[in-house]
């Protein structure tokens, strides 16, 4: 490891991961962030999001690099009893197992939370999933989509009057994977003072419930259905986007005080001072006057001259970008946000952890593993002898480090 990773918080903790796609190796990827010794755990084809693309660098995946930095990989042959074994002697020297199967792949390949816990007592089972490890669509498969839409996201997401739509990105993969890193590191507090495992179930799905944790606050107390509204927030006003001379632009206004600066700045002084629109609850009622009046006023000036002037007020704006602008955006670019994958010539980047420690002076940045490249070293660290070692590889129970094979 290199010497910032070995000063993380969770230096020493090594971490067997078999999750795939998306979710699970954002999480293990923010452990390893912290110092911990993540080991990729594949299939003898790799992580299928290795097959993730256009575009890809040279045969590699740009989804797959932006999860994957600072790791090590082995591919082990489930299928066979001696991949079942070689899991199972890596997992005694574990403190964390982290898995993405469905309960019926788990219990074909012996790794059910039950037995493995009943096995290593100590370690910390993080299983990730679509649904959770019970209620009665535990075993349905979930992807990013069907928790959108399950959760109730996509029916608050898109145009006003238009059908419900998907958050472009990887949403919950992302966040079930920041829950999974957060009780995972609060675990390891508790294993490393009382020397007691855990079992942690995060899904998809729990993880776009808590996104919609206002939205579902709201409707409890109230029973009104929110729809998609485009860019306007149905809770607060004004908050949302608005025409500008040139581009779009975002106001956000959170409280009556700077509904009043934002008032004067625009130059509707009337607005400010006007009872009707003294509150938030005000404000919602008079929508239909309040913002006719606000979009003819930001139409006179670029969104720039805007964005400048009521930056200067303290209220919340900013431009609606595009990634090629913000890629280049001075404040992103000076705060470091994007990390360069070293050996693809900048062509693969993943993005800073959301997180920043002053005990952590470089972010940890090590490129993605090809397939079962650091083999050999894991299993000589986990105590395997050369001879069993070289057994392994020649029976096909572990894929042999550059071996050419298709993901299947």
């Amino acid at each position: 490891m290199t010497g910032s990773a070995r000063l993380g918080p969770l230096a020493g903790l090594k971490v067997v991961d078999m999750a795939t796609s998306y979710a699970g190796p954002t999480a293990s990827m923010y452990l390893a962030d912290l110092g911990a010794d993540v080991i990729k755990v594949e299939r003898p084809g790799g992580d299928e999001a290795r097959s993730w693309g256009p575009p890809f660098v040279e045969g590699a995946s740009a989804w797959f690099a932006s999860a994957n930095r600072n790791k090590r990989s082995i591919a082990l042959d489930m299928r066979k009893p001696a991949g079942r074994t070689t899991l199972d002697r890596m997992l005694g020297q574990a403190d964390v197992f982290m898995e993405s199967f469905n309960p019926a792949k788990l219990s074909s390949l012996g790794i059910m939370p039950a037995v493995v816990r009943q096995r290593h007592p100590r370690l910390i089972y993080c299983a990730l999933s679509g649904f959770g490890l019970d209620g009665p669509d535990s075993e349905r498969p979930g992807y990013d989509l069907a928790a959108q839409a399950r959760s109730g996201l996509m029916s608050v997401t898109g145009e006003a009057g238009g059908r419900p739509q998907r958050v472009s990105t990887a949403l919950s993969d992302i966040v079930t994977g920041m829950c999974a890193a957060l009780a995972i590191s609060a675990a390891v507090v508790r294993q490393r003072t009382t020397g007691k495992g855990d079992l942690i179930d995060v899904s998809l799905l729990d993880s776009d419930l808590a996104l919609m944790a206002p939205r579902i606050a709201a409707f409890l107390a109230d029973g009104i259905e929110p729809a998609p509204s485009g860019g306007t927030d149905s809770v607060l006003a004004v908050y949302q986007t608005f025409p500008t001379a040139d581009r779009d632009l975002v106001v956000a206004i959170g409280n009556d005080e700077m509904w009043k600066r934002f008032c004067r700045t625009i130059g509707l002084e009337r607005m400010a001072i006007d009872a009707r629109f003294a509150d938030n609850a005000g404000r919602r009622t008079h929508r239909p006057e309040i913002l006719p009046a606000i979009t003819a006023r930001l139409l006179e000036r670029p969104a720039s001259e805007w964005s400048g002037l009521l930056g200067a007020a303290g209220i919340p704006t900013s431009l609606v970008q595009t990634l090629g602008e913000v890629v280049t955006d001075d404040h992103v670019v000076a705060r470091g946000c994007f990390l360069p994958s070293p050996g693809s010539l900048g062509r693969l980047h993943s993005v800073h952890p959301p997180f920043r420690l002053a005990s952590i002076t470089e972010p940890r940045n090590e490129r993605f593993p090809e397939v079962g490249a650091q083999a050999a070293t894991i299993l000589d660290e986990m105590g395997f002898s050369r001879d069993e070692i070289e057994q392994l590889f020649l029976t096909g129970a572990v894929r042999r480090p550059g071996l050419q094979e298709k993901a299947a």
